[in-house]
């Protein structure tokens, strides 16, 4: 006790005289903590907006769950039949299970978001679902909830929320199909998790449910509770073909993977904004240690250790490092509000329904933000006080220390970056360590990159000192002043050119994928008009085509030929993840559907091979995911006929799905599956026909009926390229703060530079330099640090285009691109460094306008 509390007195001064420095200087700090806080909010709200959609489809699925062991489902997607069900019962009665009928729908009074219907049998739900063993509802108890056919229970939190009231009547929009129904009860629990779970669902009877979805005699699934794997064995040996028995968490597990890419790449993206705040808190702690450099060599001199000048500067990095990323937190939680709907419309647009009432606040994301705040900000503190604490006193009292060292690094810099470089280029050929390996790989390139500044700024600034004659004395000036500070200025410079960098590079990414998009969409969508259900969802088809329908549209006048779809989800055993299949009997795209691979024998179109059933033409996604060298010569599918083996006759360029898609003749797929319903329609209008005249036509003639979506091919096109900017939407801001962090950077560098440049400078305005030229030479240093930093972003954004393009994406979703250069991704980063540093410029700038010179030169 006693040898720690003269540690503690012993260190009192030392604390004193940090406090009272941050009271003269309080500007370096408070944009160090301003650094972090952004670069902690971006991890934290992606983190959170991610969590959040996955909490809530998680929470409805075990919502719907409940205490479910394992389920019975249909490898077709034409549901269970009931009589399984009630043949289960018969045979193995000692065994709960409840029979489940689920969909989607939208509520007009719930806005028209998308809601999961479930319809339950209340008379099996006891051992499964709690819920209903306290319902307020009208009346006598359940009895409408079972002998109403247009009654609804919803929970009593979005009742409340949407000022609805028993009896109410609800508008619900299943496909294109409109029913109205009553409300008849409402749910209530005290568990906030079990509140948060039902508030995406809306509860009917089965038969009700069965009325509402269009399949009457059928059951999404059978949920069963058993613990005996004999008992599991027997009653998956009874199941009929095209019946499988699977677990409870499979669901959730087919989601989870789906999602890991698209979740992995917006994490590592808003990383990239707390590697910028680093490289702006090892400028203010270096700035911090030189400013006190005369004082730390006093201090060395009368006794003090090199632990506790270490001890003193990262626990000053600590106090900054917490205050920031509590304040990154908070912040975080506010953009994830912001934001959670743009993440939340990417997941339902490619991967599942879902509706996020609220960001889930996950213990997990905020000590996860904190951790990794507070440890990015003692790691770039480290360095410059392992300097302030390895200087001897007596070099620590020279000013030019460390900037001599820094020039005598420059080699060692050099070969760091070729180092860093080398290292990220094989990481990114590793193809078998995955998607991290990849991201860990850029990193490396990226800070191989930000240590190669420091060299070429020496390098271009004794150019620019040749140059810059004709600008006369402040043509020298700045530049020597860039030079002899190179140890804050290079970092600023460094900061500013990843988040350069990272705007061109991800411009170019996405450039390219839109350019690659549109030319695809040009093949593929060769029909003059689409004919589908309208959807709860932009890019996926809810829903079938009324059989009535189809027959019409095969002969209306007009028309040269129709094409038709059908789609499923399907297993790849091979594989052991799900796919969609799609069925057709016919080529859309009129035999210009880009492929990747097609087998030799085929000739340039495998099509009519396929529509003989001679096997099946899979996406490029499906193969690049699983990192397979050579396309497999067969794919195995599960059908309701048990595992079957199809020949693989090409690979195609798909960009609707990262999943992965299956193609097959219709033929052969209602053979198989016993589905012949159709989910869209392509049309083809005879040469000379009016395309618009067509579509008005078929929209006069089913006016009335809601389940139908007629569009031409230039509307399709335009509402594909809508979702496909909307799902950047989020990378775009993304981008954004990365520059704001940098050009905080760039503040906070100049800023410290004028508060140890003040004598000198105040010298400069006594021997006859003008406020105006100390102005404008403190713009042109800004102005050549931000020229500097947008050209060395340039080709870092071209190495960093390429990554994504070549390697994330490939890894990420399967996608091949077709990298596409435009002069405007290049001048437009140039530009935005530039103006980043001039406006970073302006407030030192007018600051030193204003200098009373007398103090300026006594300061010590």
């Amino acid at each position: 006790m006693t040898v720690f509390s003269s540690v503690s007195v012993s260190n009192r001064p030392l604390w004193r005289l940090a406090w009272q420095r941050i009271r003269q200087r309080p500007l370096p700090y408070l944009l160090c903590v301003l650094g972090i806080a952004l670069g902690v909010a971006m991890m934290v709200s992606i983190d959170l907006a991610n969590g959040s959609a996955q909490r809530a489809f998680a929470l409805s699925t075990d919502a719907v769950t409940g205490r479910t062991t394992h389920r019975i489902v249909a490898v077709s997607p034409t549901g269970v039949d009931e009589a399984v069900y009630s043949q289960l019962r018969r045979n193995f009665n000692a065994v709960p299970a409840s029979p489940v009928v689920e969909g989607f729908v939208l509520a007009e009074e719930l806005g028209a978001q998308p809601y999961r219907l479930v319809g339950l049998d209340l008379f099996a739900e006891s051992p499964f679902r709690s819920y209903f063993g306290d319902v307020e509802s009208r009346g006598t108890g359940f009895v409408q909830f079972l002998t109403d056919s247009d009654a609804i229970v919803l929970s009593q939190p979005v009742a409340e929320d949407y000022q609805l009231k028993l009896g109410d009547s609800l508008h619900l929009d299943i496909a294109g199909r409109h029913h109205t129904v009553r409300l008849v009860g409402t749910l209530d629990t005290t568990d906030r998790s079990n509140q948060r779970a039902l508030s995406n669902l809306i509860f009917a009877d089965i038969a009700t449910a069965q009325e509402l979805l269009g399949s009457i005699g059928k059951l999404s699934q059978v949920d069963l509770i058993v613990n005996d794997p004999n008992e599991l064995a027997a009653i998956a040996a009874s199941l009929p073909p095209g019946l499988k028995l699977e677990t409870a968490e499979a669901q959730k597990n087919a989601v989870q993977q789906m999602t890991a890419a698209f979740e992995l790449n917006l994490t590592a993206l808003s990383l990239l904004a707390l590697v910028v705040g680093m490289f702006l808190i090892y400028n203010t702690v270096t700035f911090s240690v030189v400013q006190r450099r005369p004082l730390f060599g006093v201090l060395r001199c009368i006794g003090v250790t090199q632990g506790q000048l270490f001890t003193l500067i990262l626990t000053e990095a600590g106090i900054f490092s917490i205050i920031g990323s509590g304040l990154g937190v908070g912040l975080g939680i506010v953009l994830g509000r912001s934001i959670v709907g743009l993440i939340t419309q990417t997941i339902n647009d490619f991967y599942f329904v879902v509706t996020v009432q609220q960001v889930t606040l996950s213990n997990t994301t905020i000590v996860k933000g904190l951790v990794i705040g507070i440890a990015s900000a003692l790691f770039a503190s480290a360095l410059p006080a392992l300097e302030a604490m390895n200087t001897t006193p007596t070099l620590t009292l020279q000013r030019s220390t460390l900037e001599s060292r820094v020039l005598q690094l420059l080699p060692k810099l050099v070969l760091a970056w070729i180092g860093l470089t080398v290292a990220g280029i094989l990481l990114l050929r590793w193809q078998q360590a995955g998607l991290v390996a990849a991201f860990a790989g850029l990193f490396a390139v990226l800070l191989g990159a930000a240590l190669l500044t420091p060299p070429l700024i020496a390098l271009a600034m004794r150019g620019f000192t040749w140059i810059g004659q004709p600008l006369g004395l402040l043509g020298r000036l700045a530049p020597r002043d860039i030079l002899r500070s190179l140890s804050r200025t290079s970092v600023a410079v460094a900061a500013l050119m990843v988040a350069v960098s990272v705007i061109v590079g991800v411009s170019i990414m996405v450039g390219s994928f839109r350019g690659t998009v549109i030319s695809w969409l040009d093949q593929t969508l060769q029909a003059d008009i689409y004919v589908s259900p309208p959807t709860t969802t932009a890019n996926r088809v809810i829903g079938k085509l009324d059989p009535t329908v189809v027959e019409a549209l095969r002969t209306w006048p007009g028309l040269d030929r129709v094409v038709s779809y059908n789609d499923a989800d399907v297993t790849v055993v091979d594989f052991n993840k799900q796919v969609k299949l799609i069925a057709a009997d016919g080529d859309v795209s009129q035999g210009k559907r880009p492929y990747a691979w097609i087998r030799p024998d085929l000739g340039p179109d495998p099509w009519d091979e396929m529509d003989a059933g001679a096997g099946v033409i899979i996406s490029e996604a499906l193969i690049l995911r699983e990192n397979l060298d050579q396309p497999p010569e067969t794919i195995t599918l599960e059908t309701p006929q048990g595992n079957q083996t199809f020949p693989v006759l090409a690979i195609f360029y798909d960009y609707s799905s990262d999943r992965g898609t299956v193609i097959i003749d219709n033929d052969r797929y209602e053979q198989i599956w016993q589905d012949s319903s159709i989910a869209s329609l392509g049309l083809f209008v005879q040469p000379g026909a009016d395309v618009e005249a067509i579509v008005a036509e078929i929209q006069n003639q089913f006016r009335g009926r809601q389940d139908l979506s007629v569009q031409s091919n230039r509307t399709l096109r335009q509402e594909s390229l809508i979702i496909f900017d909307r799902t950047f939407a989020i990378t775009n801001a993304l981008r954004l703060l990365a520059v704001v962090v940098a050009f905080i950077g760039v503040l906070s560098t100049l800023m410290s530079l004028q508060l140890e440049r003040t004598r000198e400078l105040g010298i400069l305005r006594a021997t006859g330099m003008t406020p105006s030229q100390i102005g404008s030479m403190t713009l042109l240093e800004t102005g050549l640090m931000g020229t500097m930093a947008g050209l060395f972003a340039m080709p870092l954004g071209y190495a960093l285009a390429w990554i994504l393009i070549y390697v994330i994406n490939v890894r990420s979703f399967g996608w091949t691109l077709q990298m596409a250069l435009e002069p405007k991704y290049f001048w437009q980063a140039l530009l935005v460094a530039i103006i980043a540093a001039l406006l970073a410029g302006i407030y030192p700038a007018f600051r030193l306008g204003g200098m009373n010179i007398s103090t300026a030169i006594r300061q010590e």
